[in-house]
Order: C-alpha cells, then structure tokens, then sequence
C-alpha cells in the first residue's frame, strides 16, 4: 500500500487500480448506473412495505450500505486526481508566463502545450 497522491502512483503509465477507478467511474456517471441505484432503492420500499423479515430488510439496507462506501471510495479518488490535473496545469501556466515576462521561450511552454495537451497544426 502507497500513501502517494493517486496522480503520482505508478509514473506515467497508469495501473490496474487507476484503470478499474476510471472504468467504475465512467459506468457510475452511466444511466445504466443510475437505474440500478433505483431498483436496489425501490426494492428496499417494497421490501418494507410488505414487511418482508427483517433479514431481508437487513439486506436491502447493508446493499445500499456497500454501494455508498463503494462510490465514496471513487468520488475521493476522482477528486483528487482532477484536483492534481488543476494543478499541474496552473503551475505550467505560471512557469510560461514566467518565461514570457523575461522574454524568452524554452521548458516552460513545452511543459505548458503538454499540460493542455496543445496539438499545433500544420
């Protein structure tokens, strides 16, 4: 187990457990995702008002239990690396103009077109 920023883990390449985050978080922003969220809701309504026994009732509520847990795990994650992004992005902001100000050109707007992913066209 690492204590590094999750922008920072495993270098340039990303690793399973960043590839699983995104893929989780893209199916969780989903439709899909959101009716699943409805039906485990709604089964636990139903569940209570025919008032199934009560390790049904358990089972319902400990379902939607791991799933908040399991999205409050994503949502952290995926803050905290757009809150890394942010800030790689600001800080090759500043560094160019920097650059600028002395007049000159060089690393800093390098870093800059790499940071916004600035594709000069022909």
């Amino acid at each position: 187990m690492t204590l590094q920023h999750p922008a920072d883990r495993g270098g340039d390449k990303r690793g399973w457990f960043a590839q699983l985050a995104e893929h989780a978080s893209n199916f969780t922003s989903s439709p899909a995702f959101f009716g699943f969220c409805l039906a485990v809701v709604a089964a636990a309504a139903i569940a209570h008002a025919v008032k199934l026994p009560s390790e049904w009732l358990l089972l319902a509520g400990d379902s939607m239990t791991a799933v908040a847990l399991l999205l409050l795990a994503l949502l952290k994650n995926a803050e905290r690396r757009a809150e890394r992004a942010i800030q790689r992005k600001l800080d090759a902001i500043a560094a160019a103009l920097l650059e600028m100000q002395e007049g000159k050109t060089g690393q800093a707007f390098d870093d800059l077109r790499k940071a916004i992913r600035v594709e000069e066209e022909t």
